[in-house]
């Protein structure tokens, strides 16, 4: 390449440089201006309510799941399930009890292998009741009758197979001496936007 090619791509590599430097943003750029983003996003967060001049205190309402009895640990047989409906007996609230007799995730009692779950299938709200199998050291629930989704109890009610994507709904469970004690849910009950029904206020 002769002298003046070499000049000529060099000065052309040097404009290309430039111009890529023109779109580019420095670390000491990005900091400055994301700090003045953030001071900006901090002022408009204050301001997003007109006509308050300040912050006003108030009372939260928590709600907490209610704490329900399931029955009683010493009668339960192995993978002799018991049915209830919590958090209420609205629509969607049925669910199983069980003592499998093999460890499992969530699991209540000595050997861990007591656990609640949701009987509506998680894809389109096919009814589980009936549908808990052993087969060998797995305890399953389904396969659903609508797309024969099936849930393994011992991995919190993951999907093993069918259309379902999301896992089935655990209850969580509480032991206070021999009795158990539903007190809240582990992922959301098929056809509701949250798992408690809003109570009116007295």
């Amino acid at each position: 390449m002769s002298v003046i090619n070499k000049a000529d791509a060099l000065g052309k590599n040097n404009e290309s440089a430039n111009e890529h430097n023109k779109c580019m943003m420095s670390r000491r750029d990005f900091l400055i201006y994301s700090g003045a983003t953030a001071g900006t996003a901090s002022v408009m967060s204050l301001t997003l309510f007109p006509g308050t001049a300040q912050a006003k205190k108030t009372q939260a309402r928590v709600v907490g799941y209610p704490r329900q009895l399931l029955g009683k640990l010493s009668d339960l047989k192995n993978n002799k399930p018991i049915y209830f409906n919590y958090p209420d007996n609205g629509p969607n609230s049925q669910g199983i009890l069980v003592k499998m007799g093999v460890p499992a995730g969530g699991g209540l009692g000595p050997k861990q292998d007591v656990v609640g779950f949701s009987l509506m299938c998680t894809h389109q709200g096919g009814p589980l009741n009936g549908q808990y199998k052993v087969v060998g050291e797995h305890r399953v629930l389904g396969q659903c009758p609508f797309h024969l989704s099936t849930f393994d109890m011992r991995r919190h009610g993951i999907i093993v197979s069918g259309q379902a994507y999301e896992s089935l709904p655990q209850v969580l469970l509480e032991l206070d001496g021999d009795e158990i004690y539903a007190v809240g849910i582990m992922g959301l009950l098929f056809g509701r936007t949250e798992n408690l029904i809003a109570m009116q206020e007295a």
